[in-house]
């Protein structure tokens, strides 16, 4: 197994000059004021995730994305109502000190209480880079981790059968990977249909994964790290 090494004085340094101060910015707005309908289950302020603990800067349960983005993706929940669907978001901004979370957590191989949950096939050493990225495209504020739910026998939204659930670190969770049924990719190409019809760009290597195109034609890129309170 090699070994995983990051300075993460390194990346403060890398950083710094693109951090915002403590507050969130005025071209940022909370997701759950855009869409109050959706359905927010955001692990990273709680211990039921990959880490295993709340995560650094998820102060509170919070959808938080640049405006843009959060205005195209209302009308990604108005194209997915017609479809008797809502939206069920698990991530969006991430400060860079949560990404800086995920790096130390990688880092330390002793710690792998959630292996069987998340990542039961691979070891840590396998996933920096395409998985865990020591800088996020969600610090930037334009990509969004999601899924789509229906209504289920007791009238609550349920995520539909996507092949595999949010934040699992296996090849099953890329986008076309084979192993899954007929009707788990068509899920996940509706959810993606319904995305790239707004002009979000999926990750192939997580069915869940977008970014909003905006993000792109950003000439200096900024990873933010405000809290999220």
């Amino acid at each position: 197994m090699r070994q995983i090494f990051i300075s993460l004085l390194s990346l403060s340094a890398l950083t710094t000059s693109a951090m915002a101060s403590e507050g969130i910015p005025a071209d940022f707005v909370d997701v759950a004021d855009v869409i109050p309908q959706a359905v927010f289950d955001l692990r990273y302020a709680s211990a039921h995730n990959f880490v295993g603990e709340p995560v650094d800067g998820y102060q509170r349960a919070a959808c938080i994305l640049k405006k843009d983005a959060a205005d195209a993706l209302l009308r990604v929940y108005q194209s997915a109502q017609k479809q008797g669907l809502n939206l069920y978001i698990f991530d969006c901004y991430r400060p860079q000190r949560a990404v800086d979370h995920f790096v130390r957590w990688v880092n330390d191989a002793d710690d792998t209480r959630t292996k069987m949950e998340f990542y039961p096939e691979l070891g840590k050493d396998q996933l920096l880079g395409g998985y865990i990225a020591a800088k996020s495209g969600h610090s930037r504020g334009y990509t969004i981790d999601m899924t789509i739910a229906a209504i289920d026998a007791n009238g609550q939204w349920q995520p539909i059968d996507m092949g595999g659930s949010f934040d699992f670190f296996d090849p099953i969770s890329n986008t076309d990977d084979p192993r899954v049924t007929d009707v788990q990719h068509h899920n996940r190409y509706r959810l993606k249909s319904l995305m790239e019809a707004q002009d979000f760009i999926p990750y192939d290597m997580e069915w869940w994964h977008f970014t909003y195109v905006a993000d792109t034609r950003q000439r200096d890129k900024v990873y933010y790290d405000f809290p999220i309170q």
